[in-house]
């Protein structure tokens, strides 16, 4: 009888430890996802996360935007402005190394806060662009010229979201990015080139025009020559992200 009083708190100790156990996932400990809510801004991704234990883990993720029209141009850009650059199209790149804290269940499941490194890159198309230059005398000529380049940006940043198990088996994931936030610096060069021989006072025109453009977030200086400009982008670079991913857990 005592041997059997004795026996109850171990077997009760070995039991717990088996259901502990079967909670904590040895396998399935890395997912593949895309974000699906980015493809409506022709945004091609995918991300690699790996649970290192119950409440961090490592996401690295890569997206390509391929190349079309820029999003929201209206949104910061007047309307006599937004029709200068009609046939101005794009493309863009990134990379994001993003570390998370989990505060829920935890192995890549429940609430999670993100600090994360992102490196862009977006390039242009040869584009058209054109300005009205006030001659002497009165009369305004409409002076074409050929735009293209490319910037780049390192920023950091800060996500909160959470991710589910969406089957018994906790295979398929569904992670929702609910709010997320970068800022840092970028810098790049475009150049606008003329088939006409700009004058001093046309390059003036021209450099003002550019300047008056006013685009929010970018800091950039305008530098102009008889064949047309270049325009230096050297600032901030500042970013926003949320979405809804869907994955599969292995």
């Amino acid at each position: 009888m005592k041997k059997f009083l004795i026996l109850i708190p171990c077997f009760l100790f070995l039991k717990t430890s088996a259901q502990e156990s079967e909670t904590i996932p040895a396998d399935k400990m890395n997912i593949i996802k895309t974000n699906v809510t980015a493809y409506a801004f022709r945004n091609i991704n995918l991300s690699y996360e790996r649970a290192i234990n119950q409440w961090f883990s490592l996401n690295i993720g890569f997206g390509t935007m391929l190349q079309g029209k820029v999003p929201f141009i209206n949104a910061f850009l007047k309307d006599e402005d937004e029709k200068r650059f009609q046939n101005l199209r794009v493309k863009a790149t990134n990379f994001t190394i993003e570390p998370r804290f989990y505060i829920g269940k935890g192995y890549g499941r429940g609430f999670y806060f993100a600090p994360y490194y992102r490196f862009s890159d977006v390039s242009s198309n040869t584009f058209d662009f054109y300005y009205d230059y006030n001659a002497p005398g009165g009369t305004t000529y409409q002076i074409p010229l050929k735009g293209q380049g490319s910037t780049s940006g390192n920023s950091g940043g800060l996500m909160v979201g959470a991710q589910f198990f969406l089957t018994k088996s906790q295979n398929l994931v569904l992670d929702f990015w609910i709010a997320g936030a970068h800022y840092g610096s970028g810098t790049g060069d475009f150049t606008m080139t003329s088939d006409y021989i700009l004058t001093p006072d046309m390059q003036a025109q021209l450099k003002k025009e550019i300047e008056n453009l006013d685009l929010p977030f970018v800091d950039y200086t305008v530098e102009t020559n008889p064949n047309g400009a270049k325009v230096k982008v050297d600032g901030p670079w500042a970013g926003f992200r949320s979405g809804i991913s869907l994955g599969y857990r292995f």
